[in-house]
């Protein structure tokens, strides 16, 4: 007998403990950038609460254990990226500026579980592969564990906004395009290197939400990952 979609996703899973990071280098002209997308974290807890939130509503029954399990993941990935920005300190202007936009998708009134879809899939997805391309050791240690949980998070999301017949609002993409231009606004755009390239993120964020992929984030599969030799124990994570 085959499984049912939300089994499979849920057996995907692999736990995984955050660790406190030493501060390394990220690249040279993202400095700002970097720091405004980890300003960004503060929506992993709404995230988590808009599929409480749907929990309470009408969600396919089938898909509740799942659901549940993301909820406590994006409690994870706060802790996670929390401890980086203790490493690398946090920008006060840039931390009130995404409390801003927190609070804007929180009062936004499209259904919890399609703002955690769109929150994810076209911010978070185009987030990580700028840790990645762009972090240090830790940051892109981190991106790619939270990398793993998000894509069963957006297959979820996905596979319940269908059963539902949810479709975000015009409002709301205005509102995924406001986050995402703030912040890569320190970028220019037409520089010699892509990843500190404005418009090649904004595409991509744009592609995520309006085809569900991004092809310029190919790169991603042969990403540059750090191996065990190259940093202390503690910035690697523990996995169960």
């Amino acid at each position: 007998m085959r499984k049912h979609p939300y089994t499979q996703l849920l057996e995907r899973k692999r736990t995984w403990t955050p660790v406190k990071p030493t501060k390394g280098e990220v690249r040279s002209g993202a400095e700002e950038t970097i720091k405004r997308a980890l300003a960004i974290r503060h929506m992993e807890l709404p995230v988590g609460e808009f599929i409480s939130q749907g929990l309470e509503r009408t969600v396919p029954s089938a898909a509740r254990t799942l659901l549940e399990s993301n909820v406590k993941d994006e409690i994870k990935h706060d802790l996670a990226l929390g401890y980086i920005v203790d490493a690398h300190g946090a920008d006060p202007q840039a931390e009130l500026e995404a409390l801003r936009l927190r609070d804007a998708w929180i009062t936004h009134p499209d259904h919890t579980i399609t703002k955690a879809l769109v929150a994810e899939r076209a911010i978070f997805f185009v987030l990580l592969p700028m840790f990645r391309f762009l972090g240090d050791a830790a940051l892109r240690t981190v991106s790619a564990d939270i990398s793993r949980d998000e894509q069963i998070h957006v297959a979820t999301n996905s596979l319940v906004c269908a059963e539902l017949g949810l479709v975000p609002s015009n409002s709301l993409d205005k509102l995924r395009k406001a986050t995402i231009q703030w912040v890569l606004q320190p970028l220019k755009e037409n520089t010699t290197d892509k990843y500190l390239d404005k418009k090649f993120w904004l595409d991509a964020s744009d592609r995520l939400m309006y085809e569900g992929k991004a092809p310029q984030f190919s790169d991603t599969k042969a990403a540059r990952m750090p191996a065990f030799f190259e940093h202390a124990n503690t910035n690697l994570p523990q996995y169960a």
